[in-house]
Protein backbone atom coordinates (compact mmCIF):
# COMPACT_ATOMS: atom_id res chain seq x y z
CA UNK A 1 0.00 0.00 0.00
CA UNK A 2 1.03 3.32 -0.77
CA UNK A 3 1.73 5.89 1.45
CA UNK A 4 -0.31 9.32 1.13
CA UNK A 5 1.33 12.58 1.95
CA UNK A 6 -1.39 15.15 3.14
CA UNK A 7 -1.96 17.86 0.42
CA UNK A 8 -1.45 21.66 1.28
CA UNK A 9 -3.27 23.21 4.59
CA UNK A 10 -0.02 22.49 6.49
CA UNK A 11 3.26 24.15 7.31
CA UNK A 12 6.36 21.67 7.63
CA UNK A 13 8.97 23.41 10.04
CA UNK A 14 12.43 21.54 11.13
CA UNK A 15 13.59 21.70 14.76
CA UNK A 16 16.89 20.41 15.95
CA UNK A 17 16.73 22.30 19.06
CA UNK A 18 18.96 25.00 17.82
CA UNK A 19 18.38 28.83 18.57
CA UNK A 20 17.26 29.81 14.57
CA UNK A 21 15.06 26.53 14.83
CA UNK A 22 13.13 27.77 18.04
CA UNK A 23 12.52 30.56 15.77
CA UNK A 24 11.53 29.41 13.10
CA UNK A 25 9.12 26.99 15.02
CA UNK A 26 7.89 30.37 16.51
CA UNK A 27 7.45 31.62 13.38
CA UNK A 28 5.48 28.86 11.78
CA UNK A 29 3.31 28.71 14.82
CA UNK A 30 2.34 32.22 14.39
CA UNK A 31 1.84 32.11 10.65
CA UNK A 32 -0.57 29.45 10.90
CA UNK A 33 -2.37 31.14 13.57
CA UNK A 34 -2.86 33.68 10.32
CA UNK A 35 -3.66 30.82 7.78
CA UNK A 36 -5.61 27.39 10.14
CA UNK A 37 -2.98 25.98 9.03
CA UNK A 38 -1.71 22.79 11.46
CA UNK A 39 2.30 22.83 12.09
CA UNK A 40 3.99 19.64 11.11
CA UNK A 41 7.27 20.07 13.54
CA UNK A 42 10.22 17.51 12.11
CA UNK A 43 13.16 16.05 13.80
CA UNK A 44 15.47 14.10 12.49
CA UNK A 45 18.63 11.52 13.43
CA UNK A 46 20.81 9.44 12.00
CA UNK A 47 21.61 5.87 13.30
CA UNK A 48 25.47 5.18 13.72
CA UNK A 49 26.58 2.21 11.35
CA UNK A 50 28.34 -0.61 11.69
CA UNK A 51 28.83 -2.40 7.93
CA UNK A 52 26.04 0.50 6.92
CA UNK A 53 23.71 -1.37 9.37
CA UNK A 54 22.31 -0.27 12.81
CA UNK A 55 21.03 -2.27 15.29
CA UNK A 56 16.85 -2.08 15.50
CA UNK A 57 17.11 -1.32 18.90
CA UNK A 58 19.39 1.31 18.64
CA UNK A 59 16.91 2.93 15.66
CA UNK A 60 14.09 2.57 17.81
CA UNK A 61 16.40 4.33 21.24
CA UNK A 62 17.32 6.93 19.05
CA UNK A 63 13.77 7.82 17.89
CA UNK A 64 12.14 7.85 21.05
CA UNK A 65 15.05 10.03 22.23
CA UNK A 66 14.46 12.05 19.01
CA UNK A 67 10.83 12.50 20.33
CA UNK A 68 11.67 13.88 23.72
CA UNK A 69 13.93 16.41 22.56
CA UNK A 70 11.09 17.19 20.27
CA UNK A 71 8.80 17.65 22.83
CA UNK A 72 10.79 19.30 24.73
CA UNK A 73 12.00 22.14 22.46
CA UNK A 74 8.22 22.53 21.75
CA UNK A 75 7.58 23.32 25.40
CA UNK A 76 10.55 25.07 26.35
CA UNK A 77 9.71 27.55 22.84
CA UNK A 78 6.09 28.44 24.02
CA UNK A 79 6.23 28.63 28.32
CA UNK A 80 5.28 24.69 28.80
CA UNK A 81 2.09 25.63 26.30
CA UNK A 82 2.10 23.43 23.66
CA UNK A 83 0.26 25.01 20.93
CA UNK A 84 -3.09 23.25 19.63
CA UNK A 85 -1.36 23.87 16.04
CA UNK A 86 1.75 21.81 16.43
CA UNK A 87 2.07 18.21 15.68
CA UNK A 88 4.87 16.43 16.22
CA UNK A 89 7.55 13.80 14.12
CA UNK A 90 10.54 12.33 14.89
CA UNK A 91 11.84 10.73 12.02
CA UNK A 92 15.06 9.06 10.33
CA UNK A 93 17.29 9.74 7.84
CA UNK A 94 19.23 12.94 6.55
CA UNK A 95 17.09 16.06 8.16
CA UNK A 96 17.84 17.67 4.55
CA UNK A 97 16.02 14.86 2.41
CA UNK A 98 13.73 14.68 4.89
CA UNK A 99 12.14 17.85 5.23
CA UNK A 100 12.16 18.10 1.15
CA UNK A 101 10.06 15.16 1.31
CA UNK A 102 7.73 15.99 3.92
CA UNK A 103 7.07 18.96 2.28
CA UNK A 104 5.64 17.26 -1.19
CA UNK A 105 2.04 18.56 -0.45
CA UNK A 106 2.71 21.64 2.28
CA UNK A 107 1.82 25.31 1.37
CA UNK A 108 4.98 25.86 3.26
CA UNK A 109 8.80 24.77 4.90
CA UNK A 110 10.12 27.20 7.25
CA UNK A 111 13.73 26.07 8.65
CA UNK A 112 16.05 28.18 10.76
CA UNK A 113 19.41 29.41 9.08
CA UNK A 114 21.96 28.21 11.33
CA UNK A 115 21.58 24.30 12.70
CA UNK A 116 23.67 22.15 15.28
CA UNK A 117 26.41 21.45 12.87
CA UNK A 118 28.79 23.44 10.57
CA UNK A 119 30.52 26.50 10.32
CA UNK A 120 29.30 29.14 12.30
CA UNK A 121 30.28 31.81 9.45
CA UNK A 122 28.19 30.56 6.77
CA UNK A 123 25.15 32.72 6.03
CA UNK A 124 22.98 29.30 5.52
CA UNK A 125 23.41 26.02 7.26
CA UNK A 126 23.67 22.77 4.60
CA UNK A 127 20.18 21.76 5.66
CA UNK A 128 18.45 25.51 4.85
CA UNK A 129 20.62 25.47 1.45
CA UNK A 130 19.36 22.33 0.92
CA UNK A 131 15.46 22.92 1.57
CA UNK A 132 15.96 26.22 -0.28
CA UNK A 133 16.86 24.77 -3.49
CA UNK A 134 14.81 21.58 -3.72
CA UNK A 135 11.74 22.17 -1.46
CA UNK A 136 8.39 21.67 -3.27
CA UNK A 137 7.34 24.20 -1.85
CA UNK A 138 8.16 27.67 -0.71
CA UNK A 139 10.48 28.15 2.07
CA UNK A 140 10.98 30.46 5.04
CA UNK A 141 14.47 30.49 6.58
CA UNK A 142 15.21 32.03 9.39
CA UNK A 143 18.03 33.50 11.82
CA UNK A 144 18.08 32.45 15.88
CA UNK A 145 17.34 35.22 17.61
CA UNK A 146 15.18 37.38 15.28
CA UNK A 147 12.35 38.96 15.90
Amino acid sequence: MRRVEPVGQRTVVGVDGSPSSEQALRWAVTQARLTGDPVDAVICWTSPTVYERAPTSVDRELGHAAGKVLDQVVARTFGGVRPEEVRTTALPGNAAEVLVARSRGADLLVVGSRGRGGFGAALLGSVSQYCAQYAPCPVVVLRGGAG
